[in-house]
């Protein structure tokens, strides 16, 4: 790990640093999209990049990262690295990439700093900057291994289209040229790559929504409309593409699956608790608890604005309607009349039993999880038996 006289120079100047890491990675971001402008046109989330997300999350890995070498010397940061590196692998990143952004990443470090960057503080932060990426490398070169995946994504034909809500419409895929499907678990995503009217080639993430084993695969996709959260944020380019111009025989380019949030081989009780689109995954998971016929029991909890905008709502019912011994609880912020057993407002556990042992699985907006992942540690729960999945730039892990 660290080395003793670099973990001293980090330790002593990780405030100054963590303080102006916004600004660095802002430069970095500049300086790396002037020199290699395909990056962002090509590789990079455009929108995230206009909403400074992906700034965002970058500086806080970076300072967590470091954070984590100075504190705990004899310990690396899997969960993040793992998470990091899944989504690394499903984008196709190459080891190389990881000089170039090197290149920029220092320069914007000299750049913001000054004199401040000795020739001591320069070898110990790029010492840090080389552990974490030479770990990345390893773990994505295994990443691909396992997939026999050379990080090139393959044409898949879109062979039926199904409007769930107003804003969410699930694709069935499969391959173009007919070869076998590649294995995944469920909760996993894939990449999904897009030509756009200007000519960029723009990638998103997207839950495969079903269990493994159907000759087809599944994605269930949001249209993300501008300023939705009532925040500034850019309009949904490729999920505005593939709801206005993506119908059936259409060709997509498909990763192959990855993610970390996978169902552990247990036969303990879980929770799986997920929010508006976050609901695909917990889908994909529950479909594949009732062909196993999992035993023990599951609690299904979902909050959505209404029923109407409760996507795959029938799947989550009849799935968790063939296990042995499942409940579910559905919040609404506007339910409909008629419906007593649905609740209002936010997801509150309290009248909710969560039974010893239990394993729970997260996905949907950060502020949804934050407060789920609460009431669970109050009900004892185990951080370490709390999972979650982060559409976009993991923000949450980037804090810690």
């Amino acid at each position: 790990m660290l080395s003793e006289q670099s973990a001293i120079t980090v330790r002593a100047t990780l405030p100054v640093v963590g303080a102006a890491i916004g600004e660095i990675t802002e430069r970095f971001y500049a300086g790396l999209f002037t020199a290699h402008p395909e990056l962002l046109r090509n590789l990079f989330n455009r929108g995230n990049q206009a909403a400074g997300t992906q700034r965002q999350a970058l500086a806080g890995s970076i300072a967590a990262f470091a954070t984590h070498l100075v504190e705990h010397p004899d310990e690396r940061p899997d969960a993040m690295l793992s998470r990091i590196a899944h989504k690394h692998a499903s984008l196709g990143v190459a080891p190389e990439q990881y000089k170039v952004v090197h290149e920029h990443l220092f320069a914007a470090i000299v750049e913001v700093l000054g004199d401040a960057v000795t020739a001591e503080v320069a070898a110990a932060w790029d010492e840090v900057y080389w552990l974490m990426a030479n770990a990345l490398v390893a773990i994505e070169r295994r990443l691909y291994d396992e997939n026999a995946d050379d990080g090139t994504p393959r044409p898949w034909v879109v062979t039926e289209r199904v409007e769930e809500t107003a804003d969410v419409a699930t694709f069935r895929i499969r391959p173009a040229d007919g070869a076998a499907l590649p294995d995944f678990r469920a909760g996993q995503y894939v990449s999904v790559g897009v030509e756009l009217p200007d000519g960029a080639r723009q990638i998103r993430q997207y839950s495969l929504s079903g269990a493994p084993g159907s000759p087809v695969r599944r994605i269930s996709v949001k249209r993300v409309r501008a300023d939705e959260n009532g925040a500034p944020s850019p309009e949904g380019e490729v999920s505005g593409h593939l709801h206005a111009q993506v119908r059936v025989g259409s060709v997509l380019q498909v990763s192959a699956p990855y993610g970390d949030l996978v169902l552990d081989d247990t036969d303990a009780p879980l929770l799986l608790a997920s929010a508006g689109i976050g609901v695909t995954p917990m889908i994909a998971m529950l479909e594949q608890l009732a062909i196993s016929g999992h035993k023990a029991p599951v609690t299904v909890v979902h909050a959505d604005r209404s029923p109407a905008e409760h996507a795959l709502r029938a799947d989550h019912e009849a799935f968790a309607g063939k296990l042995a011994d499942a409940e579910t609880h559905f919040w609404y912020e506007r339910p409909e009349p008629g419906h007593p057993a649905e609740r209002t407002g936010l997801v509150d556990l309290s009248g909710v039993t969560v039974r010893p042992g239990t394993h729970a699985y997260l996905c949907g907006p950060l502020p949804f999880m934050r407060a789920v992942r609460t009431q669970l540690l109050g009900k004892g729960v185990p951080a370490s038996d709390i999972h979650y999945e982060v559409f976009g730039p993991d923000l949450w892990l980037a804090r810690g």
